[in-house]
């Protein structure tokens, strides 16, 4: 049998998502309501067990490592794990998804330590909503991180937009302005339904197709073209990571935004990733409860393949709550939280 990572529907799978913590210095309503207490210290994959475990992938076909949370800069000395992951044959990119609280003092460790990619979260530009979003959030810390992350020599940041109904879709055009001046990939996200309380996610769920619109009544002139998205060397055709979202450029503008739909327009038929969540437990799609605990068997490397190969035997062809509100399947509730999984 094939080592490498390909399910029953020919999907190749090549990038893999590691939480590293379930904590969170902040309670994000569509993340962590609530501040739900994460894993403990104890419980927590260490820094040994994810780069075996990272190994075996890299030997199964996996290029590409992201760090999640909870919030990853929690977790002490990180940019250690970052240059022991770059250090693993096959291991191309090495990113990493914040909130950027605490970032800016961290930064240019992570990227001497060899992190290719950085995701920063942001919901609002205005301090009064970012808090009240995530339950007392500081934006001035978040874009002074912005800036210490240019500085610290990566090209291109992306920023991570959950667009919510009613709380943030007025600010659209705002994030769009960004990308006139700074070369920052702003992408729009759809609000997903997961958790165990699903009421109210509807009401404020919007897809994102009327962002085009929004675009066209600024006088917004757009390009699309296969290559936007993709940051200054980063690979190419079999190499690339196959990201979800569609990037448009306004003419004339330093950066781009792009648009990820995993609710109205689903990617999952070219969805190449895995998830492995902070304490031990492999998940073969995001929004399905089905996982795997691989701790016991990290070490023996043709046990955690087999472990890995028949996960993936069992992914579904799509995730549980693709289709527009209303025409949807009953939406289930999901056993972690998105600050549970990494997102």
């Amino acid at each position: 049998m094939s080592d490498i990572l390909v399910d029953s529907f020919g999907r190749l799978h090549n990038y893999v998502r590691i939480s590293v913590t379930e904590h969170c210095n902040l309670g994000c309503q569509y993340c962590n309501p609530g501040r739900v207490v994460g894993a403990t210290e104890a419980n927590l994959l260490t820094y040994d067990e994810i780069v075996r475990t990272v190994s075996v992938l890299a030997e199964m076909g996996v290029t590409k490592v992201r760090l999640t949370g909870g919030e990853p800069l929690l977790r002490p000395n990180l940019e250690e794990l970052v240059a022991r992951l770059r250090a693993i044959s096959g291991i191309k990119r090495v990113g990493l998804t914040t909130n950027g609280l605490l970032l800016a003092n961290k930064v240019q460790k992570l990227r001497d330590a060899g992190l290719t990619d950085l995701n920063v979260s942001l919901d609002s530009l205005i301090p009064e909503r970012f808090s009240r979003i995530t339950g007392g959030g500081d934006v001035s810390k978040v874009l002074h991180a912005l800036a210490a992350g240019f500085k610290a020599g990566f090209e291109v940041l992306k920023l991570n937009v959950v667009l919510m109904k009613g709380i943030n879709d007025d600010e659209i055009e705002s994030f769009l302005q960004l990308t006139l001046k700074y070369p920052l990939y702003i992408r729009f996200i759809e609000y997903m339904p997961m958790g165990r309380d699903l009421n109210g996610w509807e009401a404020g769920y919007m897809p994102l197709e009327g962002i085009l619109e929004r675009c066209a009544k600024a006088g917004f002139s757009l390009e699309a073209d296969p290559h936007l998205g993709r940051a200054s060397g980063e690979p190419t055709g079999k190499e690339a990571d196959s990201g979800p979202a569609r990037y448009f450029r306004i003419q004339g503008a330093a950066g781009e935004f792009g648009l990820i739909n995993p609710v109205s327009q689903h990617f999952c038929n070219s969805c190449n990733r895995l998830r492995i969540t902070a304490n031990g437990h492999f998940k073969p799609c995001l929004c399905w409860n089905e996982e795997l605990y691989i701790r016991p068997y990290i070490g023996q490397t043709e046990l955690l393949k087999q472990l890995f190969l028949r996960a993936l035997e069992a992914k579904p062809s799509q995730h549980m709550m693709s289709g527009q509100p209303g025409t949807m399947p009953p939406l289930k509730a999901t056993n972690r939280l998105m600050s549970q999984i990494g997102g």
